[in-house]
């Protein structure tokens, strides 16, 4: 790469609005690459704001880092055509999407279920569907009996 192109880890904090550290974290992560010069400085590649600029928008949606590194990971480590961020957006359209209807069941389904404290009730939508223990009640139950050792 052009070192005249290159960006200093202060670059890509000012021009991506993100903290150093935060620029280290992706990296950690796996979601940004660099390179070192041969002063021992951290360099990136002009792009790598826009990675970071959609790191940003996919984490105020909600979407773990992972998914995120996951979605990146498809992308060359060279410079991304336009054809490679027309087919990660298609992707990540449908994840949103996913995500979307999801989070709208879940929203219309709370109600029911604020206030119970048990996620056992019959007709409670979030409960765990292999719940067989619901008859029983709300509350805890003891799955098996231990049998404690008595005095020798």
């Amino acid at each position: 790469m052009d070192s005249n192109q290159a960006l200093s880890v202060g670059d890509v904090a000012r021009r991506s609005g993100v903290a150093v550290s935060t620029i280290h974290f992706y990296e950690r992560q796996g979601l940004i690459g660099g390179w070192r010069t041969n002063g021992n400085q951290r360099r990136y590649a002009r792009g790598i704001l826009r990675r970071i600029a959609i790191i940003r928008v996919a984490q105020r949606a909600g979407v773990p880092l992972s998914t995120i590194k996951h979605y990146l990971d498809l992308l060359p480590e060279g410079p991304a055509t336009m054809e490679h961020w027309r087919n990660l957006s298609m992707q990540w359209h449908q994840m949103l999407e996913e995500r979307i209807v999801s989070l709208m069941q879940l929203r219309d389904q709370m109600e029911s279920c604020i206030g119970c404290g048990c996620l056992s009730l019959k007709d409670c939508p979030l409960r765990n569907p292999q719940d067989e223990l619901h008859a029983e009640g709300p509350g805890a139950r003891l799955l098996r009996k231990v049998e404690l050792p008595g005095p020798a």
